[in-house]
């Protein structure tokens, strides 16, 4: 590879592509990037010219990455249409509503400055897999690029068309008082004019772009946005708390008491909401979602099946299509609206629609609803640093230390494992409902560590202490972003 060309291989994931800007690929790299994308997708799509949708967040560096991205896509026969200024689900739209071929959207979502990446997608409303990851990193590295001659058109005015979109299909007849908190992201643009559009009395928290984030990451899991919101909520008497993240495919939600609810617990309760008219539907939800879903009364009375699937946004928007389910819900805030509710992809500001459905269609107060679904005791999502290369021999390691558990049928806070699930890591519940998951990050150099439990708060600790001293014994682990 030219010594000018830089492109570090860790940053192909599974299902997004990230690397920190100039220390592991610089504009060179993001052209062969564009590059590789654009032969990949001429080599799926069969055409010469293929018509791909670009966008960008606001970070102070992504209309540069973008300009060397589009450059390598042209360069192979790929006729761009750019955007501009957008979110992850304003291009995922745009490939349906303006009919094209692929889409290619810079950001790195919630990851901290410094970072950069591209979220691409061939299929309508749906992104790379790893399969599909595997071959642009095999194209890219190997630069196997085709050539070609492509151009470039600029579609204004198309953040509207995407507003309009969602405002005409979902007004509401309830004044619902929401705050609506961005965490100065490209969301700010959009999330407060569409909410109000749908007949919110909007209550805007760090809608400014912002591209320093002064206060704290756009990541609704972040455990300072969210209690921001909450204080928010609370001073001005709301009746719901929205949070978004950079790329706003995710929403974090806040009650009108300014509790935080995991965002699985809310996709129970929109599941709940959807099944009355959708009987035998299909739901997807992560590994790192409530054990709730599967054994509740109201999904089990319509009839509704849950699958627990593998966490990230690309693997439950797949499976939603794959298995024709009505939505999918990942515990980190990504949720999936098949027709006639969405398109198939995630979107957050879709997403906070679908909640203000669920508060319109009751006469409860946000809270109330919450406090129908069983009380469990749930951790944050929880990242302790471990290697890119090494994280998933850890995970596998911790498998098989786990099975061996299992067997011998010790007993962890005075309750033996029944059941483990390897769809993605290992997911290990207890005889009453608890469970524990360890599993490699698609997107950073950490593990991810969930506990649950029904019964207790000192459970879902015991359980989480459990975990951890499995993993400090690999001694492959630093600090964790959060901790309980």
């Amino acid at each position: 590879m030219k010594a000018n060309i830089k492109i570090n291989s860790s940053g192909f994931r599974e299902y997004d592509a990230r690397w920190l800007y100039k220390k592991d690929i610089n504009l060179f790299g993001l052209e062969n990037l564009g590059k590789g994308l654009g032969t990949q997708i001429i080599k799926n799509t069969k055409k010469k010219n293929p018509r791909v949708v670009v966008g960008h967040d606001y970070r102070s560096y992504s209309e540069e990455i973008k300009s060397a991205l589009k450059k390598g896509l042209i360069s192979t026969g790929c006729n761009i249409e750019d955007i501009g200024l957008s979110l992850s689900p304003t291009v995922y739209f745009a490939q349906f509503n303006l009919n094209a071929d692929a889409v290619a959207m810079v950001t790195a979502s919630h990851n901290e400055n410094g970072w950069t990446g591209v979220k691409m997608g061939i299929k309508k409303g749906l992104t790379h897999a790893p399969e599909e990851m595997e071959e642009l990193k095999n194209i890219t590295l190997n630069e196997n690029f085709c050539e070609g001659k492509g151009s470039e058109k600029i579609i204004d005015g198309f953040q509207q068309i995407y507003k309009d979109d969602l405002i005409k299909k979902n007004k509401i007849n309830k004044k619902i008082k929401a705050v609506v908190a961005c965490g100065n992201g490209t969301a700010g643009v959009f999330a407060p004019d569409i909410l109000r559009g749908i007949g919110c009395e909007v209550i805007e928290l760090d809608c400014n772009l912002d591209y320093t984030f002064p206060k704290y990451n756009p990541n609704p899991e972040d455990l300072k946005m969210l209690h921001a919101i909450s204080q928010t909520v609370k001073n001005s008497n709301a009746d719901i708390g929205f949070g978004f993240d950079g790329d706003g495919d995710r929403v974090g939600v806040i009650d009108n008491k300014g509790n935080e609810i995991f965002s699985d617990k809310i996709g129970l309760l929109i599941a709940r909401n959807l099944s009355f008219k959708n009987k035998e539907s299909k739901f997807i939800v992560d590994v790192k979602s409530t054990g709730l879903y599967s054994k509740d009364k109201i999904l089990l009375e319509n009839k509704c099946e849950t699958i627990y699937w593998k966490t990230g946004h690309s693997h439950i928007k797949r499976k939603v299509n794959i298995e024709n389910a009505l939505a999918g819900f990942e515990k980190s805030g990504h949720f999936f609206f098949n027709q006639p509710l969405g398109y198939g992809y995630d979107d957050g500001i879709n997403s906070a629609i679908q909640v203000c459905h669920l508060l319109n269609n009751q006469n409860k107060s946000m809270n109330e609803i919450v406090n129908e679904l069983p009380k469990t005791y749930q951790t944050p999502t929880m990242a302790p640093f471990c290697k890119d290369e090494e994280k998933y021999q850890v995970v596998k390691d911790i498998v098989v230390k786990i099975n061996k558990i299992k067997e011998e049928k010790t007993k962890i806070d005075g309750q033996i494992i029944t059941e483990i699930l390897t769809v993605n890591g290992v997911r290990f519940s207890f005889e009453d409902g608890s469970w524990g998951l360890i599993r490699a990050s698609s997107n950073k150099p950490s593990l991810v560590v969930v506990t649950e439990s029904p019964t207790s708060d000192k459970r879902k600790k015991e359980i989480f202490y459990f975990i951890d001293n499995l993993l400090q014994k690999t001694k492959k682990i630093g600090e964790y972003d959060q901790k309980i």
